[in-house]
């Protein structure tokens, strides 16, 4: 199974909608959100998974963005309203990142007729493992999301989800300029290791930035499977990187290369398939729409992947 860990940007909730709607996430895939910020996309996304009965992870205490600011914020009482009545939904599973202030969140949640035993635990590093073995020790857990640590696996005992960051983030974006690298090889790996499924970051990486900023360089990172059935990642990067302007034109040098890159693969993802489409069309969606396609495009490939295994 394979759980794309994605921090509720709004172009990664309509990803996983997209991929939903279109009927290409399949049941062996289950996204797990870590609310930046309580938004309407959020919430539609959270009522689809609902209405097509699809296995969704929310986390409720997140550790990043301003969404447990906004919970509180008495303008937004309607929407925060909206959220409950979805998050205590039984088709929404509840995610717990674990910390130092887990028995007190978890307390909570029992409180509010949450069934402790149902949730999925997040452990980020090695250095929740003391408040792994303290809150969850003697506690069955839908999913346990570990790090790649033996020490961790030793001690917690089933449902184990390998969590791993496998994007290699580089500071600028015209770093990446040539560059076509191996990403990840868990989804061949993770039962023979003792995992039932894995998780990452998917082209995005751990990392989390609340402003945006624009880039000198356009970049496209695609994830595509080598003969071996690895998975790399390329990196698509524009040419005329000297300053800020004109981000149509950019994004335009950086999809032909993908255009010529991918001429005689047989890629047909329907992420995949739109980038080609703004080649095609000389159009610039906007650098988020860009990431959305890729994301999408990387769940749909392993989504298939998991189903053909």
């Amino acid at each position: 199974m394979y759980f794309p860990y994605l921090r509720g940007r709004q172009f990664e909730m309509i990803a996983i909608r997209e991929l939903l709607e279109k009927e290409l996430i399949s049941s062996k895939v289950i996204p797990i959100v870590e609310p930046v910020k309580l938004s309407s996309t959020l919430i539609k996304t959270m009522k689809l998974f609902i209405e097509n009965d699809n296995e969704l992870v929310i986390v409720h205490n997140p550790i990043v963005g301003s969404f447990s600011k906004d919970l509180s914020e008495a303008k937004k009482a309607d929407t925060v309203q909206r959220y409950y009545d979805l998050f205590n939904n039984i088709g929404i599973t509840k995610g717990h990142i674990i910390n130092d202030n887990s028995e007190k969140q978890l307390n909570v949640l029992k409180e509010s007729g949450i069934p402790l035993e149902n949730l999925v635990s997040i452990s980020y590093k090695r250095d929740a493992l003391e408040q792994y073995k303290n809150v969850f020790s003697e506690m069955h857990c839908e999913y346990n999301l570990i790090p790649d640590d033996r020490k961790f696996g030793r001690v917690v005992k089933g449902n184990k989800v390998l969590l791993v960051n496998r994007y290699n983030k580089r500071e600028r974006n015209v770093d990446y300029l040539g560059v076509d690298e191996f990403y990840s090889d868990d989804h061949l790996y993770y039962s023979d290791e003792g995992y039932i499924g894995y998780s990452d970051f998917s082209i995005v990486g751990d990392g989390y930035s609340e402003s945006g900023f624009a880039p000198y360089a356009v970049a496209i990172h695609l994830v595509y499977f080598t003969e071996d059935k690895e998975l790399n990642v390329i990196h698509f990067v524009s040419d005329s990187n000297d300053d800020i302007r004109d981000p149509g034109a950019k994004f335009y040098e950086a999809i032909k290369k993908l255009y010529h890159w991918g001429k005689d693969k047989n890629i047909n993802t329907y992420g995949y398939t739109e980038l080609v489409k703004h080649y095609d069309g000389e159009t610039y969606p906007g650098l988020g729409v860009v990431k959305k396609l890729c994301i999408m495009h990387h769940i749909e490939l392993i989504s298939r992947f998991l189903e053909e295994a």
